[in-house]
């Protein structure tokens, strides 16, 4: 799953692809209605390759996060993110184990499940490693033997 060009802009609703670099910003499209917006360099924008979830050892990244919701769901939806707080927990320990529950809030849960279905909705989420990600554990591997 290639979350390089997804954006969350904060103040709008759900997820935007980066289309094009401009001068004073960029132009994205909503992924929930596919209108283009212009965004200026003042915005806060997150990318969404660039977001980590804390937990007890170390910060998974968000891609890593999204492979373990596609597993469990076979590519198929996750959880609502309306769901109540206990399910989420419950639902996300399943997903992360050792996730830090002092520090990823129900909210980051909730927008997680969100981002997830939205990216599932449109069919880019995956099960599977991204070729690079692959080869580079099989050099890491074969250098540690």
């Amino acid at each position: 799953m290639n979350l390089e060009k997804i954006l969350a802009i904060s103040g709008k609703p759900g997820l935007y692809a980066l289309k094009v670099q401009t001068r004073s910003g960029f132009v994205a499209e909503s992924l929930l209605d596919g209108k283009k917006i212009t965004v200026g360099l003042k915005s806060n924008v997150s990318l969404l390759s660039e977001i980590s979830m804390y937990t007890e050892s170390e910060e998974k990244p968000l891609a890593e996060v999204m492979r373990n919701i596609a597993i469990k769901e076979d590519n198929g939806p996750a959880l609502s993110h309306k769901e109540d707080n206990a399910k989420l927990t419950a639902y996300f320990k399943e997903i992360l184990p050792d996730y830090d529950q002092d520090r990823v809030y129900p909210s980051d849960i909730k927008k997680v499940l969100n981002w997830y279905n939205m990216l599932q909705a449109k069919g880019m989420v995956s099960k599977e490693v991204p070729v690079k990600e692959e080869s580079a554990k099989e050099e890491v591997a074969s250098t540690e033997k």
